[in-house]
């Protein structure tokens, strides 16, 4: 028999508080209702258990996902803390890899790299890979999850990958992952700022679906990864900081009172450098140390000009309340450090403010553009090729190889000059040279090469490859150029050059042909067209150091003349007849004694080999040039 016991809503809720206490099961949550209901209880009863075991698993699940994120941010800052202590590249990476597989409890865990050079990314680590054809793909940019991944700096995620439409599936790619069973698959990037370094993936070999917050927790560790990865890369450039601070140590270590506090100093740097840590994070980090307030004044601020320093000695020196340690690179001044409101300053915490200044001007050097030290080495190397060509060969090959150039190799000189409008202004004119050195150096940095800025265009020294010739690099250099900087780019090339370090003198030779091939291009009307001086006819005769005469002949005439010594005819005598005859068949067969038939066919022939129009006055007088060449070169042989 049914009936009703009188429960209050705190009766209701108090099982439900005690199973929630405990941790329970979310079926245990049921027991309360069906013991009830067994008891006799009401509707009403039963209806009070229903609302509070609803709003006790709603409890249940929101304590279950706070404990979820709390131990994905612990594993998150445990796995940072793990990658800032490491300092081999191959570590980090291996590290990285490692625990994504960990974090999001996938079969497999890899991580690609971007190669800026070959204009894709590759696979440089894996975790749980069984496939060697999977460890080594490479993938195109927008080509597969990751391609799309590296080029659109966003994460992409499939429950089943050979059935996702979204990405570009290529054969190579479809055929690696095939080969590693690969079914679920997510990939985010890797991110330095704006720019995509890599991706890093997580994968299973059977269809899952990544919830939304492991994705989220993927792209965190990633942005972390990221860092460490650049820190790795860094770590070259921040060893002379290190050592200052070693050394620094060493002397704090004399003065055995401030031992701990120098020690803090030193550690609290150090990580910041290793971490990629800017002024600012140094400033901050100084001011906790010295209790009081650090500032950064950038050498163009009004804070800096404000500021009364007397040199640049490396000396915290007082400036009224505060003390101002220089932040200088040499002779060079960056900024200074400012610690504000301490009249007195003892020496260790002055050493302090001082190694910050020096750790300061390293990180900022360490974040200037390599591209542009770059250009400058390899400008510099240019300009004493073409202008000390005294200088000793050894040391050029030991310069060169520095840039991955070989100098015994054969090169070509190529003179570039951006076509500008006329009526622009000087500052545009400038800024167009900027950037087409900007873009020229890039552009022979990818083939090893070198390049400088001179005689208001720019000059490149870039090595041929065995099918190279140097009308194809010009015009390949003028097309390259030309996209790059949206407007014509007019470019001359010289001759090849052997070995230039075995004769540098040649380089300087080699650049005013090429100038003067500019030259003529432009004033043939010509601009933003690439070529060399055999492109440009009798022409080049005259431009070129060479004077290849033979050249010339073989590329103008050598057609007809080698059929004439292939089957006896008499097509060159023929030729030579015409064009004395003020290019009349009547006239040209009373000069041979042939038929006017024979002198047509002869000419139709000389035609199918020299080409359509090859009576036209420009190529009729480059033919008659060759003609004359020819015979004055075989009387003389004879």
């Amino acid at each position: 028999m049914s009936h009703d016991h009188p429960q209050s809503t705190e009766y209701a809720e108090a099982p439900y508080l005690e199973l929630l206490a405990r941790g329970a099961a979310a079926e245990a949550y049921d027991r309360p209702a069906l013991l009830a209901r067994a008891d006799g209880a009401g509707p009403e009863a039963l209806a009070a258990l229903e609302s509070a075991r609803q709003l006790a698993l709603r409890v249940r699940a929101d304590l279950e996902g706070r404990r979820r994120r709390e131990a994905e941010l612990s594993a998150l800052f445990e796995t940072a803390h793990d990658l800032a202590g490491l300092r081999d590249l191959d570590a980090v990476l291996r590290a990285i890899v490692q625990r994504a597989r960990s974090l999001l409890g996938t079969e497999v865990a890899y991580l690609s790299l971007n190669d800026p050079v070959a204009g894709d990314t590759y696979m440089r680590v894996t975790e749980g890979s069984v496939a060697a054809r999977f460890q080594q793909l490479r993938l195109g940019m927008g080509e597969g999850l990751g391609g799309l991944v590296a080029q659109t700096a966003r994460p992409y995620v499939t429950s089943s990958y050979f059935d996702d439409e979204r990405f570009q599936h290529t054969r190579t790619i479809d055929t690696g992952v095939r080969d590693e069973g690969l079914v679920a698959i997510l990939g985010v990037p890797l991110m330095l700022g704006s720019s995509v370094i890599g991706v890093l993936f997580a994968a299973d070999r059977h269809s899952r679906v990544f919830a939304r917050e492991e994705i989220a927790l993927l792209g965190s560790f990633a942005a972390h990864a990221a860092v460490a990865i650049d820190t790795a890369n860094l770590l070259a450039e921040t060893r002379s900081a290190l050592a200052e601070l070693e050394r620094a140590n060493e002397i704090i270590r004399d003065h055995s009172a401030v031992l701990e506090r120098a020690s803090e100093v030193h550690d609290r740097l150090s990580e910041l450098v290793l971490r990629g840590g800017g002024v600012h994070d140094v400033a901050s980090a100084v001011s906790e140390v010295l209790d009081g307030t650090v500032e950064f004044a950038d050498a163009d601020s009004a804070a800096f000009a404000a500021l009364e320093l007397t040199g640049t000695d490396g000396h915290a020196v007082r400036d009224g309340r505060d003390w101002v340690a220089t932040v200088a690179a040499g002779d060079e001044v960056l900024g200074a450090l400012v610690l504000r409101g301490h009249p007195a300053l003892d020496p260790v915490d002055r050493r302090t403010l001082e190694r910050a200044a020096m750790v300061t001007s390293l990180l900022l050097l360490a974040r200037r553009s390599a591209g542009e030290a770059e250009q400058r080495v390899r400008g510099e190397l240019l300009d004493d090729l073409l202008d000390a060509p005294g200088r000793d060969p050894r040391l050029l090959r030991d310069r060169a190889a520095r840039l991955r150039a070989d100098l015994d190799a054969p090169h070509v000189v190529l003179a570039a000059r951006i076509e500008s409008p006329d009526d622009g202004t000087a500052e545009r004119q400038t800024a167009d040279r900027q950037r087409m050195g900007s873009a020229a150096a890039h552009l022979a940095a990818t083939r090893h090469g070198l390049a400088a800025t001179r005689d208001g265009g720019t000059v490149l020294l870039l090595p041929l490859g065995p099918a190279d010739t140097p009308a194809e690099v010009a015009r390949q250099l003028a097309k390259q150029l030309g996209g790059a900087l949206h407007e014509r780019v007019t470019v001359g090339a010289s001759a090849p050059v052997e070995a230039p370090a075995a004769r540098p003198g040649g380089i300087a030779e080699a650049y005013a042909e090429a100038r003067r091939c500019l030259e003529a291009l432009r004033l043939l009307g010509r601009p933003g067209e690439g070529a060399a001086a055999q492109d440009l006819g009798f022409l080049g005769l005259l431009l070129a150091d060479t004077r290849d005469i033979e050249g010339f002949v073989d590329r103008t005439l050598g057609a007809v003349v080698a059929y004439d010594a292939r089957r006896g005819t008499d097509l060159v005598r023929t030729l030579d007849a015409y064009f004395a005859s003020g290019m009349s068949p009547a006239r040209t067969k009373d000069d041979l004694h042939v038929h006017v038939n024979t002198v047509a066919q002869r000419l139709e022939r000389i035609g199918r080999l020299l080409g359509p129009d090859w009576q036209c006055p420009a190529r009729a007088l480059e033919i008659q040039l060759a003609l004359r060449l020819h015979l004055m070169s075989a009387a003389v042989r004879r």
